[in-house]
């Protein structure tokens, strides 16, 4: 199976869909993906993923499903933090305090990579638990095609059945943050580190392979990141995400 992931355009936050150039930038991306044999297309609920989105379903005859688990993250203080009279800096803004960490606590990329969770900045931070929701909603949304997670890799469940849909291309389209986490989960690579160091623009295209490898063990293989080469005649915004 490939999973093609794609930010949504650029975007008009305030109003939660996409700019006059967003729209050029969508349809750029419906012709981009005019070459891929795609059997499903999946978007967050939100406006800019699923108005990203219609252009390619139109243009391949397809639906699109709604997959509430990738709406965009939530950041800030939680709940149970500000009842105990903490706060996170930044609002919790989750790129400017992963860079934040990574530069102060350099061992949380090295001996301590995965104690992320357990610093102040994430600890304290609503998006732990959008995290959280994100990586379980990947995982329950790739066991109906089939792969299992199990520690950190998958296992396929369908492997060397009649029937398989291992052939099928599905297209997912969504946000910064969720993406971010669907990157960090699938890849098994700390949060923060995926924040700053692999940042994509609007309308990017990126593909994921998981194919079971002389087994039944699936580990996602990252094919493609970042393809912008669509969008060179179509403006791009200044790269920032918001909710």
């Amino acid at each position: 199976m490939r999973l093609i992931f794609v930010r949504h355009g650029e975007p008009d936050y305030k109003n939660d869909c996409l700019t006059e150039n967003g729209i050029l930038q969508a349809r750029a991306t419906a012709q981009r993906l005019q070459q891929e044999k795609i059997s499903a297309i999946y978007s967050s609920p939100m406006g800019r993923a699923m108005q990203t989105a219609s252009f390619t379903a139109e243009q391949q005859g397809l639906t699109i499903t709604h997959l509430p688990f990738m709406h965009e993250i939530d950041w800030g203080t939680s709940p149970e933090a500000a009842a105990e009279g903490r706060e996170v800096p930044f609002n919790g803004h989750p790129w400017t305090l992963a860079c934040k960490l990574l530069t102060e606590n350099p061992e949380y990329l090295e001996r301590d990579r995965n104690l992320w969770p357990q610093h102040p900045y994430f600890r304290d931070n609503r998006l732990l638990a959008e995290y959280r929701k994100v990586a379980e909603g990947v995982d329950a949304f790739l066991a109906g095609y089939g792969l299992k997670r199990r520690g950190s890799s998958y296992i396929c469940t369908r492997y060397g059945k009649e029937g398989d849909a291992f052939d099928d291309t599905i297209a997912l389209f969504a946000h910064g943050g969720s993406g971010a986490v669907l990157f960090a989960h699938l890849l098994n690579l700390p949060l923060p580190f995926v924040l700053s160091s692999l940042p994509y623009g609007v309308c990017s295209v990126s593909v994921f392979a998981l194919w079971p490898e002389q087994s039944e063990v699936v580990v996602p293989r990252l094919e493609l990141f970042n393809d912008m080469g669509h969008l060179a005649d179509v403006r791009q915004e200044k790269l920032h995400f918001d909710k």
